[in-house]
């Protein structure tokens, strides 16, 4: 789906928010029972959530494969566990990317698994069991924040600097699935990924609760994007927001010819992307998406279109190195303890 527009910050007067906001309400109420219903599963290795906010696309993946990575440099041996948006299967299933397709696992476990092994689970403790059994020494969730099924060591909220909480109503009235104050009273961090256009650290600071914000933004990945300069491009997405894909080409210097945008985790079926191809071809263009669309495309197109990856950039790592080490030594005790 693609988010509505009343959605968006400046339209919490909207007529239509306004006469959604008491179901609003009532899905907040709902959000909130769970969670003080539900008592969470402890796994035996630690676990490390990136959430969100809203609905639609913040950014949790690549933080979630920044921190994976963070892990790995530093020794360690994470999983990723997905709920697998989008896939047929409930796991637990160990991802493979060559035999696996979008429509068994969903699209962001394929891209996760091409970092770390990654399970798909829509019941995460018995997801975060399977890692462990599999030689896992931690467990980091893409998405999951709103589950309370399974405890979390860690928790980072990832936020959009643009678009923020938008409206700041609750589903369907507005884009948040839960308030502010709630998110922020179980997390340990936020990530602002992108400039702060939306004030995002001013509401945190008007809620009253102290807790560290990291700035980040996605730069273009393999030295700077010099690749994409000048190049002519026709751009297509299927993410919670096209518009960012597309404003980051033109950031690398990329001249988009023609942007599409499709809903988030879109489809595509083989005649659509080969009307993309032929059109692209048509005004002397190349191809480009996402790496998370092209875990969508059929191999054959896969080898056709240009894929612009990402990775997140920490504004201070020292700070990330702070959040993100006593964990790091609490894995080494474990495994030490272990063996």
């Amino acid at each position: 789906m693609r988010a509505p527009d009343f959605w968006s910050a400046g339209k919490r007067s909207s007529p239509l928010s306004f006469l959604l906001a008491p179901v609003g309400w009532a899905y907040g109420a709902g959000v909130r029972l769970r969670l003080a219903l539900v008592q969470p599963a402890r796994a035996s290795l630690p676990v490390v959530c990136v959430g969100n906010l809203v609905a639609g696309g913040a950014g949790k993946t690549p933080v979630a494969l920044a921190l994976g990575e963070w892990f790995q440099a530093h020794g360690r041996n994470p999983h990723f566990l997905s709920r697998g948006y989008g896939g047929s299967l409930p796991g637990p299933v160990r991802v493979n990317n060559e035999r696996h397709h979008c429509r068994d696992t969903g699209d962001e476990a394929l891209l996760l698994s091409r970092t770390a092994t990654t399970w798909v689970s829509t019941d995460r403790p018995a997801g975060a069991q399977s890692a462990a059994l599999a030689g896992a020494d931690m467990v980091i969730m893409d998405d999951g924040f709103q589950n309370p099924s399974l405890a979390k060591d860690l928790s980072l909220v990832v936020m959009d600097g643009n678009y923020g909480i938008g409206n700041g109503r609750l589903i369907p009235a507005g884009p948040l699935r839960e308030t502010l104050e709630d998110a922020l009273s179980r997390a340990d961090a936020v990530v602002v990924l992108g400039e702060d256009r939306s004030r995002i650290g001013a509401a945190i600071e008007k809620s009253g609760i102290r807790i560290p914000v990291l700035g980040a933004r996605l730069a273009p990945a393999n030295g700077g994007g010099a690749e994409w300069q000048g190049r002519r491009v026709l751009a297509f997405a299927g993410i919670g927001r096209p518009e960012k894909f597309f404003d980051s080409l033109r950031e690398a210097g990329a001249e988009i010819v023609a942007a599409h945008a499709f809903p988030d985790h879109y489809p595509y079926g083989e005649e659509e992307a080969e009307a993309l191809m032929e059109a692209a071809q048509t005004v002397g263009a190349q191809a480009v998406t996402t790496a998370k669309d092209a875990e969508r495309l059929e191999v054959d197109m896969q080898e056709r279109v240009a894929v612009f990856k990402v990775r997140v950039q920490w504004q201070d790592e020292a700070a990330l190195a702070r959040l993100l080490s006593p964990l790091a030594e609490k894995v080494s005790e474990k495994v030490a303890e272990d063996e």
